[in-house]
């Protein structure tokens, strides 16, 4: 069940900014999102740390600035400094279902593991 708490709002509104496109081709606004710890699995199946999805990030010079459109997006309190997001993005033709969990650390909340799988509309994925 979905939760729409404070913490929960707070996690949402930071995943939103950091899907922005002006934040993710800015690596000091990237990091300030990341925890120190940050782990990702991303769609690609390429794992990731904090310092190689800044880098690979702030790198990619074919980005087009189009924000990366979210659907389906619900957070779950799992305790007083974690929240669960699941949501949907689809980014220049691709879709993935994502998993993010936020940690309050020192008093901000900071993306703390990821998760991408690609998934496309005609896989049977049911519409919640």
């Amino acid at each position: 069940m979905a939760d729409r708490t404070p913490a929960v709002e707070a996690a949402i509104e930071a995943e939103l900014r950091l899907l922005a496109p002006e934040v993710r081709t800015q690596p000091a606004l990237l990091a300030a999102l990341l925890h120190p710890e940050f782990t990702e699995f991303g769609a690609s199946g390429t794992p990731w740390d904090r310092e190689s999805i800044v880098k690979a990030l702030s790198e990619n010079t074919h980005r087009t600035g189009r924000p990366i459109l979210t659907s389906r997006m619900r957070g779950v309190q799992l305790a007083d400094d974690v929240v669960h997001l699941t949501f949907d993005t689809e980014s220049n033709g691709r879709t993935a279902h994502r998993s993010s969990l936020w940690r309050r650390y020192e008093g901000e909340w900071l993306l703390w593991f990821h998760q991408g799988t690609p998934f496309s509309a005609d896989d049977g994925t049911p519409e919640t």
